[in-house]
């Protein structure tokens, strides 16, 4: 039962739904890229990125001197189904997340992880 609250609480903040959009139409993304792409401080992210790791909805893992993140494939049955609902939801929050994410990746910027190349998907979350 404690996964399934974990799981929950996890999508009880925009922030961490905001991250969960993001991580939809990507392989997996450098925090920093998080960070440019939610304008938010790198301490919120990794704090919100901490309890979805917790709650088993993403993993990270370290390359070189960047954490990578991406959703977790090991998710049971009620993780995905919480996914797909995240995957569905239409805002023109997440809609400008994904745009400056698509910006930053687009660009050669030192401060890149990993040449800044983060693979987008072609599905989008525009709205209908």
């Amino acid at each position: 039962m404690e996964e399934y609250i974990k799981a929950l609480k996890s999508l009880s903040e925009q922030t961490r739904i905001r991250i969960l959009a993001l991580l939809h139409q990507t392989r997996e993304v450098c925090v920093s890229d998080i960070v440019n792409a939610l304008e938010e401080s790198q301490y919120k992210v990794s704090r919100h990125l901490k309890v979805l790791q917790d709650a088993g909805m993403v993993k990270g893992s370290k390359k070189g001197r960047w954490i990578y993140y991406q959703l977790d494939e090991n998710q049971v049955r009620f993780q995905k189904m919480l996914l797909e609902a995240v995957k569905d939801i239409s805002s023109d929050i997440i809609n400008n997340d994904l745009e400056r994410l698509q910006k930053r990746l687009g660009k050669d910027l030192n401060n890149f992880c990993k040449n800044g190349k983060t693979e987008i998907y072609q599905e989008s979350y525009q709205e209908q």
